[in-house]
């Protein structure tokens, strides 16, 4: 079971930003921004972006709402990153799609993440 599994079963604590029934956001734990947030589908049906399909992209759709509602609800009105690593050589570390929202810093370079 991957981490982000084991986070969503509960058996990892985490600081939640959103939840809902397919959706989990938490706070990164090792934040490259004022705000970073990871958001991740409750369910490991795919490990990056490289697995999206018509079956299964319906679920980003929902991941992207998510973002778009914290967005709004932490004041990001200046504007926020949202950054998908796809594979170990772009720097993905836990192999469970998932999504990092970074806002705050002015003029966030490209390899923050």
């Amino acid at each position: 079971m991957c981490v982000f599994c084991k986070i969503i079963a509960g058996e990892i604590p985490s600081k939640k930003a959103y939840e809902d029934d397919d959706v989990l956001a938490i706070y990164d734990i090792n934040p490259q921004a004022p705000v970073h947030i990871v958001f991740m589908p409750k369910t490991h049906r795919m490990t990056c972006a490289d697995d999206v399909n018509g079956d299964n992209a319906e679920i980003i759709g929902k991941i992207f709402v998510a973002i778009a509602k914290v967005a709004k609800e932490l004041g990001l009105s200046d504007g926020y990153r949202v950054i998908n690593n796809c594979g170990a050589a772009a720097g993905q570390t836990v192999p469970h799609i998932h999504f990092h929202l970074l806002a705050g810093k002015d003029g966030m370079s490209e390899s923050m993440i």
